[in-house]
């Protein structure tokens, strides 16, 4: 019992991460229609932003905040000088940012080098937590809790403030929007600068729990548009429970059905796509 209990404390603790990379993603997928193929390089940006400012300062939180604010800049400078000059070309926009996903992945093994690299955590998140017989680390503990408060704060924004009524407008209808006054490239921006921020911010916290290495950038994607394509286009809801999906999927599949856990990820997408191609909670 204790080790499946543990094992659903790594898969809830690897769910919040997902969500904090997919949310993000979601709503830019749903809203701008934009396909992001860059936003793993986000991750793995904000991963190597965080471990040079651990090695400079030794502050954590400085860390996640200049990997949040450095990223989340890139990401509007990348939308306004790029992104928006092929914001009706879908297969423009692959192209455009499968190509900066590989000039960002190479400049990083460039500057930061090919060695697996792991953040040092805040040294109050060192250790374990001891319960019943169950030893779990306390930073995996932290990173549900805040993926949780996160998820909550998210969900307050989209839903209860002016902006937050612009986006849910602007992923229904973005003409509508435009119709009745509304600058919807301002809140594109925004969206964008701000699923970057929160990507950037999941490569510290990730770094901290999983490691930042070259790849990094690829893996983070497959599983972030694993979470989209579950939970729906859109749908701060649906790149919840698909986070859920995803991150019990990926911890369970590694423990039971080791030679084929890559596999596992994308069970859920393929019967997704199967049974309702628009997601869990996107709309038709």
């Amino acid at each position: 019992m204790a080790f499946y209990a543990i094992q659903f404390l790594n898969g809830l603790s690897l769910a919040m991460l997902l969500f904090l990379i997919s949310s993000g993603l979601s709503v830019i997928f749903g809203m701008m229609r934009i396909v992001n193929l860059a936003h793993g390089s986000f991750y793995l940006l904000g991963g190597y932003i965080g471990l040079t400012v651990l090695s400079w300062l030794g502050n954590f939180w400085l860390a996640i905040l200049a990997a949040a604010i450095v990223v989340g800049l890139f990401g509007i400078v990348l939308q306004r000088t790029l992104l928006r000059r092929v914001s009706d070309n879908e297969l423009g926009q692959v192209l455009m940012t499968f190509g900066i996903l590989l000039i960002v992945a190479d400049l990083a093994l460039w500057v930061w080098g090919g060695l697996p690299q792991t953040l040092s955590k805040p040294s109050w998140l060192n250790g374990s937590f001891r319960y019943a017989g169950l030893v779990f680390p306390k930073y995996r503990v932290a990173m549900i809790l805040l993926g949780l408060v996160v998820a909550v704060l998210i969900w307050l924004v989209i839903e209860r403030t002016r902006i937050g009524a612009i986006i849910r407008a602007g992923v229904d209808d973005s003409e509508m929007v435009r119709g009745i006054g509304i600058d919807i490239r301002k809140a594109f921006l925004l969206v964008f600068g701000a699923g970057a921020a929160l990507a950037g911010v999941a490569g510290v916290l990730g770094g901290a729990m999983l490691g930042v290495y070259p790849g990094v950038d690829f893996d983070v994607l497959l599983q972030a548009f694993a979470v989209v394509v579950v939970g729906g286009l859109g749908s701060l809801r649906g790149a919840f429970v698909g986070s859920l999906l995803i991150g019990f999927s990926d911890t369970l599949g590694k423990v039971w059905f080791t030679d084929f856990a890559l596999f596992t990820i994308f069970v859920p997408m393929v019967i997704m796509l199967v049974i309702r191609p628009e997601g869990l909670f996107g709309r038709e």
